[in-house]
C-alpha cells in the first residue's frame, strides 16, 4: 500500500529520466495558452483541497497561466472525477486525486469510469501516513491494549469520515490483522468523526496525522500507532502500528491525473514543473507542515504505482468482505 519505500526508487528514476516529447495534435505545441483548472472532488478545506492549494501558484507560475481550483463534490469523489475523465484531453482539465481513486476501482459497482484505463497519469505529488486515535477515556495506552481491550468487549465500533475511503481501509486492515471485531460507523467528513470520537461514541478511528495530531496534543485524543513502517519524522513519539502487527503500512497519496488520451508532450511538460515544485525547499516545508512527503517521479511510475496500490487495495477488501451501503 505504502508508497513510502518506493520514493527512494522514483527519486533514483527521476535523475536518470529525460522528456520524450513525441508527436502529437498541432495544439499541443502551444501548451499552455490558456488557464488550466485542477478539480477537487471533495469539499473544500480537505487533505485533497490542501495539497492542490500548496501546488496551485507555483505551477501557475511554471506554466506561465493562472490556474483555477474548481470543487465537485460527491458520491465520495466519483462525481468530480468522473467530469475529468469525460473531459477533453488537452491538459487544461486535471484532477487532483487521491487514494480512494483505487480503492473505488474494486469498492463501488458500476462506476462510471475506470481509473486505470480512463485517465492519464500525469504527477504523483505527495504521500503521509495516516494515526490510529482513540478517546482519552478508552482504558488503553497501546496498540497491543486495543486488540485486548476489544477481544475482551467482543467488539468495537469505528469511526471514518466517509464509507470506502483509505481510513474505512486502513481500519478494515487492521481488524483483519488484529483478529478483532468492530463496526464501521461513516461519517461525512473528518470533523464530525473526530467530534464524536473525543466524546466516546466511537471507539477508534484511523485518522489523517495533520488533523488528529492537534486533538491529541491538545488532550482530547490519544495516539496509539502511525501507519508507516519506521516511526514518523514529525511524531517521533508515536510507534507504528507495524512494531505491534509486523507488516502492517498504509499511506494516502495524491497526484495530478487527466482524461485518457493526453499527448505526452504535455503530460511530460506538467509532470517536469511538479516535479521540480514539489522539491523545491519551500513546497517541501509546506507538506512537510501537513505531514506529507515529497513523492516525484515520471508519469509512467505514477501510472505503475496507481496499478500496484488499486491491486492492494483490491486485495484488502476481499479478504475482508468489505462493502458500502
Amino acid at each position: 500500500m505504502s508508497g513510502f519505500s518506493n520514493r527512494r526508487e522514483a527519486l533514483l528514476a527521476l535523475g536518470a529520466w529525460s522528456m520524450a516529447f513525441a508527436s502529437g495534435p498541432s495544439w499541443s505545441q502551444d501548451f499552455p495558452s490558456k488557464p488550466l483548472r485542477i478539480v477537487v472532488a471533495y469539499p473544500p478545506g480537505g487533505p485533497v483541497d490542501v495539497v492542490a492549494r500548496i501546488i496551485e501558484e507555483p505551477l501557475s507560475k511554471a506554466l506561465g497561466q493562472p490556474i483555477i481550483i474548481e470543487y465537485k463534490p460527491g458520491a465520495g469523489g466519483v462525481i468530480g472525477s468522473d467530469f475529468v475523465a469525460k473531459s477533453r484531453a488537452d491538459g487544461y482539465t486535471l484532477l487532483m486525486g487521491s487514494t480512494p481513486l483505487a480503492i473505488q476501482e474494486t469498492l463501488v459497482a458500476k462506476l462510471p469510469y475506470s481509473a486505470l484505463t480512463d485517465f492519464t497519469t500525469i504527477s504523483n505529488v505527495a504521500e503521509g501516513p495516516q494515526v490510529l486515535v482513540i478517546p482519552t477515556k478508552l482504558p488503553v495506552n497501546s496498540v497491543r491494549e486495543l486488540i485486548d481491550y476489544a477481544k475482551a468487549k467482543g467488539s468495537l465500533n469505528f469511526a471514518s469520515p466517509s464509507a470506502g475511503g483509505s481510513n474505512h481501509l486502513a481500519a478494515e486492515m487492521f481488524k483483519g490483522a488484529a483478529g478483532i471485531n468492530a463496526t464501521h460507523i461513516p461519517y461525512k467528513g473528518s470533523a464530525p468523526a473526530e467530534v464524536d470520537l473525543i466524546g466516546g461514541q466511537v471507539d477508534f478511528m484511523f485518522g489523517a496525522l495533520t488533523t488528529s495530531l492537534r486533538h491529541v496534543e491538545s488532550g482530547r485524543l490519544r495516539a496509539l500507532g502511525v501507519t508507516t513502517k519506521t516511526r514518523f519524522a514529525n511524531a517521533p513519539n508515536i510507534p507504528t502500528i507495524a512494531e505491534t502487527l509486523p507488516g502492517f503500512e498504509v499511506s494516502s497519496w495524491y497526484g495530478l491525473l487527466g482524461p485518457k488520451g493526453i499527448p505526452p508532450q504535455i503530460t511530460n511538460r506538467i509532470n517536469a514543473e511538479v516535479n521540480k515544485i514539489i522539491l523545491s525547499a519551500d513546497v517541501r516545508a509546506r507538506l512537510n507542515k501537513v505531514d506529507l512527503e515529497p513523492s516525484p517521479g515520471s508519469a509512467d511510475h505514477f501510472g505503475q504505482y496507481l496499478r500496484q496500490n488499486t491491486e492492494a487495495w483490491r486485495k484488502v477488501i476481499k479478504d475482508n468482505n468489505v462493502k458500502t451501503d
